[in-house]
């Protein structure tokens, strides 16, 4: 019975050694884990709030022939803010890439000033609300964050305004009448997940963006309050305007990121 349990002993320990053995010729290593993964494609709407400046080079022209009136060419320029609202949908490709379409308009108030120093006459003129349609492309530079560009097609409504008098402050017996200017746009942005810091808010996100939309130049005219005749000078208004701003975005079928399994 001794000589069997030694026996079986002996076993064991060799089985044991070769056990330790193999292990330490091949150890084991875990597999790494794969990366989390989002989709990005889909349906979004967006709201939120920003502020702006617009800067346009100025003169005179006569309003028959359109040639320069003689006088100081300038650069006059205004600023205020805006709320914004939108839709999109974007496709997601070669796993990190995002392209998509979208639309959204402007509306507020970007006020400055327009001015002909001829007969020294002046007056505010305001962007109130404007439209833009266009296509963006991203990279995801984290599973959440979408690191983007932007470009299209812009148009913007600009506000009469009454003309006054700048050596007496009185106004001038002259205004200008609204107009609409198309042009084009572009730009750039951040949009993340707002599943940060222990919230949870699936389909949620934010974006900022900044975009600058260049019109075509606009012969405004001179009109007198009674009969809304021409006085025979247009002030020439060539726009930039330039805006930044911070929207809440809620994206219709988000999923991610979570962790693909084996």
């Amino acid at each position: 019975m001794k000589k069997i349990l030694l026996a079986l002993t002996a076993v064991a320990a060799m089985t044991g050694s070769a056990s330790a053995a193999d292990l330490g010729a091949r150890p084991y290593v875990k597999a790494p884990m794969p990366a989390p993964v989002a989709n990005w494609t889909g349906f979004y709407i967006f709201g939120g709030g920003g502020g702006g400046v617009w800067a346009a080079d100025t003169g005179v022209d006569a309003t028959l022939t359109g040639a320069p009136i003689l006088g100081f060419n300038q650069r006059q320029g205004g600023s205020g803010w805006f709320g914004t609202v939108g839709a999109g949908y974007d496709w997601q490709f070669a796993g990190t890439w995002v392209a998509g379409v979208f639309a959204d308009g402007q509306f507020g108030s970007l006020k400055g000033t327009i001015q002909d120093q001829g007969p020294f006459i002046a007056g505010n003129i305001k962007n109130d609300y404007s439209w833009a349609a266009g296509a963006r492309l991203g990279y995801l530079v984290a599973p959440n964050v979408l690191s983007y560009v932007n470009g299209g097609y812009s148009s913007s409504h600009w506000k009469g305004t009454t003309l006054f008098n700048t050596a007496t402050a009185l106004p001038s017996g002259l205004h200008t009448n609204g107009f609409d200017r198309g042009g084009w746009f572009v730009g750039g942005g951040v949009e993340n997940n707002l599943n940060i810091f222990g919230i949870s808010a699936p389909g949620w996100f934010m974006k900022t963006e900044y975009r600058a939309a260049y019109y075509d130049k606009r012969a405004i005219s001179e009109l007198t309050d009674v009969g809304n005749l021409s006085n025979g000078r247009d002030i020439t208004f060539k726009p930039l305007v330039q805006t930044i701003s911070t929207s809440l975005v809620y994206r219709f079928n988000w999923t991610g990121p979570v962790v693909a399994k084996y």
